[in-house]
């Protein structure tokens, strides 16, 4: 399965999410929404993957955006979401690095339409050298 895009983004010093969109045999994509995780007390780390596929694209975007506006909206309607929205400062090198709350926002590979959501921060493709990712 070839992965064809891939978009990783930092949430904290231990959680990354990758979202990658892979190929078939049959010229057929899909979406694997990955959760990856450094363990606490030891080495290497813990990974949670969801296979998403195109039949389901529209009624997942639905439902995530959804999700994220009722938490918005009506759960906590007063909460400054913005102020977790760190682009400029997680590409500045020295600045300590906090933790965010993915907004939603569209990943889309130049010339394609709209793939996923995917959250607002987004990071360099290339892990710093003090940057610690495993991605198998």
């Amino acid at each position: 399965m070839e992965s064809v895009y891939s978009k990783r983004i930092r949430a904290g010093k231990r959680r990354t999410y990758f979202f990658d969109v892979r190929a078939t045999r049959g010229n057929d994509y899909y979406i694997t929404i990955t959760e990856s995780r450094k363990k606490f007390n030891e080495d290497g780390y813990d990974r949670h993957k969801i296979f998403l596929y195109k039949e389901d694209f529209n009624k997942f975007l639905k439902a995530l955006t959804e999700a994220v506006d009722y938490v918005k909206t009506d759960l906590m309607p007063d909460f400054d979401f913005d102020a977790y929205n760190h682009d400029q400062a997680s590409e500045n090198e020295g600045e300590p690095e906090e933790a965010t709350v993915p907004d939603v926002a569209i990943a889309t590979p130049v010339g394609s339409s709209p793939i996923i959501p995917v959250a607002a921060e987004t990071a360099s493709a290339a892990p710093s050298a003090s940057e610690e990712v495993d991605k198998w």
